[in-house]
């Protein structure tokens, strides 16, 4: 039996017992971590990994290839890490279900999932039909930290491809808060005139930042 055994056999079975109550987040992440290191006190790491990125689920979020920066973190670990959180959002999702999104609140949800962890600005549209329903969702640009060029023709294009009635527009602030700025402001408006000259409606324009979103419809920014 290793030196490290004893433990591990302990917080094996006391997980088997009670579940996580009762777990701090370091414990909860070194148990997960067992299972990627085998020969290794996990502990450290897991306090190491906290250290770093502020909380648990900041840790469940971050990119693998960041995760691989930590020291004592291989490939299996970091994709273990980022595996939980995944599985926990495909489990939510019944495959095949539509996707309705006919509230901001729905569209800020499903947005929050598709910019987690992110780093770089991403520029993303929502294709809808008139009920609301999830047509295509489509990465139309990646940039950097400082902003993504957005290509008008591509996108009034995958309107037209999915046949939608509607779209909403949606990009991050990585490194900011979730207030548009006035290169948002101007980006609406060429959005919304190019989509209304093919019969398209631009119902909203929603920014994402720091696990927050703002609806630049539902702010008074944006006129239906």
């Amino acid at each position: 039996m290793g030196i490290h055994d004893g433990h591990r056999e302990k917080m094996r079975r006391r997980f088997l017992e009670t579940g996580l109550a009762g777990f701090a987040d370091h414990e909860a992440l070194e148990l997960l971590l067992f299972y990627a290191i085998p020969r290794r006190d996990t502990n450290a790491l897991a306090h190491q990994l906290l250290e770093r990125y502020g909380s648990l689920e900041m840790v469940l979020v971050a990119p693998v290839e960041d995760l691989q920066n930590v020291k004592g973190i291989g490939e299996s670990a970091a994709l273990l890490l980022r595996l939980v959180p995944m599985l926990m959002e495909k489990s939510r999702i019944k495959e095949n279900a539509p996707v309705i999104l006919n509230s901001t609140e729905k569209a800020g949800d499903y947005l929050l999932c598709r910019f987690d962890g992110k780093k770089n600005e991403l520029v993303y549209e929502l294709c809808l039909d008139r009920k609301g329903k999830l047509l295509a969702s489509k990465l139309l640009t990646e940039g950097d930290v400082n902003g993504a060029e957005l290509n008008i023709r591509k996108l009034v294009g995958n309107a037209l491809l999915t046949n939608a009635s509607a779209v909403i527009l949606s990009h991050n602030h990585p490194s900011g808060v979730a207030l548009p700025s006035g290169e948002d402001f101007v980006t609406t408006d060429r959005v919304r005139t190019a989509l209304e000259s093919v019969g398209v409606q631009l119902v909203d324009h929603i920014i994402v930042a720091d696990e927050d979103f703002v609806s630049m419809r539902d702010s008074g920014y944006f006129t239906k």
